[in-house]
This record gives structure tokens, sequence and C-alpha cells, in this order.
């Protein structure tokens, strides 16, 4: 009896249905392309043209992150081109905090079983994002892990490089007691949060993702799939701008940013502040989203989980000097004036 020739397909790899995936996604892939792109996807390595004429001390800033449990909403739904979005600003949003504009992203999609169309969904968004914020998507990996995934569902995560001139580095350094501290708003959750929000609707409150809610306006689904924002729009324009009257030591006019992610207020605030300050955040100084009040009531969470798990309706945090708040303020536009930095040990007090 001859038997059977087994293949990878038998396994559960589809080579085709990898390469039919490239190729819904080469062209969203070269509708993010520059001059500094060098190589075509599909390469085995992405090239970027690394020459920075206008700076003179180019430094590289590198960021990798995941959509994290946000993506089951995805499953959920069947909604899939807003994660990869979720996922590129995200990491856009973690150089930014150091003053580095995006250059490059590179992505990892994992499955159990290659679906080309969900596939292409997925980078779709990431595309647009990268389009948006001037950022090139170079690369990435489709990987198909028969048994490693349920059916239907995947993971993604993305690694971004960007660069700032050294002297327009912003890490914190020069924030002071005095200073004033702004936020943005956020477009919902972001994403982070999204283990306990999903337990609180889903569980707790019986929504499903299709629960039309009059207090959000909206379903519960479509609340917790909003796109987490980019804030380099809004702040981009500010990162060559110095402040000092003494030109020789002059420092960024921003002084700190905080990208509220997983940790909230209380965990992120403290990563920028030097020794012997403290942050003092005034609740009721900007518009809570109702979707942070309707989880508070639904699990009964105490309102330090809610600071330290959500965003709680800011999703960036700038630090000027006081005498710079409404410049910045009248460039970033509909922020908020929310606290205030004191002398401390790097506590955040939530007033």
């Amino acid at each position: 009896m001859t038997q059977k020739a087994i293949s990878y397909a038998d396994a559960g790899v589809s080579i085709d249905n990898a390469n039919l995936a490239v190729a819904k996604i080469r062209e969203y892939a070269r509708s993010t392309f520059n001059e500094r792109t060098l190589t075509e996807i599909g390469s085995f390595g992405g090239m970027f043209a690394g020459a920075f004429p206008n700076m003179s001390e180019p430094i590289l800033v590198a960021s990798a992150d995941g959509v994290g449990t946000k993506l089951k909403l995805a499953f959920d739904t069947g909604i899939h081109n807003t994660v990869g979005a979720d996922l590129v600003n995200h990491c856009v949003n973690d150089i930014l905090v150091q003053g580095a504009r995006p250059l490059f992203f590179l992505d990892y999609f994992a499955t159990g079983k290659l679906e080309p169309d969900v596939t292409a969904s997925v980078v779709e968004g990431m595309a647009r994002a990268c389009r948006e914020n001037g950022c090139v998507l170079l690369g990435g990996e489709t990987a198909e892990m028969p048994s490693m995934y349920a059916d239907g569902e995947y993971d993604l995560a993305g690694f971004i490089v960007g660069v700032v001139d050294k002297p327009k580095v912003i890490d914190g350094k020069s924030i002071t007691p005095g200073d004033v501290v702004l936020g943005i708003p956020s477009t919902g959750l972001q994403t982070n949060g999204y283990s306990l929000a999903r337990k609180l609707f889903f569980e707790v409150g019986g929504y499903t993702p299709d629960s039309f809610v009059e207090e959000l306006g909206t379903t519960v689904g479509e609340a917790l799939l909003a796109t987490h924002a980019s804030f380099l729009p809004q702040i981009g324009p500010m990162l060559d701008e110095m402040s000092g009257a003494d030109k020789s030591v002059r420092v960024p006019l921003i002084k700190g940013l905080v990208h509220i992610t997983g940790g909230g207020f209380l965990e992120n605030i403290p990563r920028i502040l030097p020794s012997g300050v403290a942050v003092e955040i005034n609740r009721g100084t900007w518009p809570e989203p109702p979707i942070f009040g309707l989880m508070r009531r639904l699990g009964n969470v105490d309102e330090k989980e809610m600071f330290r798990t959500f965003n709680m309706g800011i999703g960036m945090i700038v630090v000027v000097a006081e005498a710079e708040m409404e410049t910045v303020k009248a460039h970033l536009g509909g922020c908020h004036e929310i606290g205030k930095i004191v002398a401390g040990d790097g506590d955040v007090v939530i007033c």
C-alpha cells in the first residue's frame, strides 16, 4: 500500500494562503513608502535610508507594543480594520513622549489558520495610520501556527523606530514645582484596560457588543473599538520649539509628555518625573467620557483602581512652565489644565 505524501498544508499551514495574504497587503504597505524606503515588501529585511543632515545629533528611539485584549472585540464584532490603526498610533505616541517623530513601523501578525481577507483588513488599518503619521510600513511577519490560537483569533504586535535631535529630546529633567499639567482628551479606552472593561460589560453587566447603551450614545462594541488616537498632529508642530532666555542653555518648550496607557495616571506619570517633585491632578477639570462612569458603577470599582487602569478621558499629558502655558494651549487646541507640579517624592495625588 502506497503511503499518502504529507504536505505542509496537511499540518495546517497554507503557503498558498500566506502568498495570497502578502499579495493583498503589499499595496497597503506601498502606499506608506517614501524616498527613504529602499526595499519592497517581501525582502528578508526592510531597508531605510539613515542620513539625517538636518540634525546635529540624531537619536533613534524605538518601541514595541501590542493591542492586548482589545483584539477580542475585533473577533466578536468581525471588525478588523481598526486594531491595526490602534497599534500604530499607540506606538507613535510612545516614542512621541521623548520628542521623536516616527520613521518606520514593523508588524507581527500570528494566527492559527490564516484568513487572507482578515489579515489584509488588519494591515489596511495599519497602513492608514502609518500614512497619517508620516511613517513607513517597512515590513513585518505573518505567522500561521495551527493549534496555537482559537479559531478566528490572532495576535498582533508592532515595532516602531523614530528619530529626535539630541538637543530636542524631551526627558522630564527640567520639570520643577510650579509647572502646569495639561491633558489632551482621549478617544476612549485607547488600548488599555480591556480585560477589566470586558469583564464589567459582558460578565457583570450582561451586555453584548451589539447592545445599544443610551448613556454611551452607541453600542458597547463601537464604544470599546473607538480608535486609539495619535497625538502627533497636535504635538508635532511644537517638538522643535525651544524655551529659555539664554540661547546657550535652551531646553524644549515642552518639559514632559506622558502617554496614558497601561497603568493609567498612577503608574505612567511618575515615569517622567525627576527627583523632588510630585503631581497633583484636579478632578473635574476635564469632561470625563460617560464610559468610565458606567464601568465604575457596573463593578463598584474603586476610584484608585480606575485611575490605575484607565486613562479616564485623558490620552496624553503635557507638562510646561506656567509662563508658557497659554502658548502651548493655543497650539494644542482642546486641551485642559488638569493639575500642577509640586514638591514631593514622585507621587500622583488625585484631588
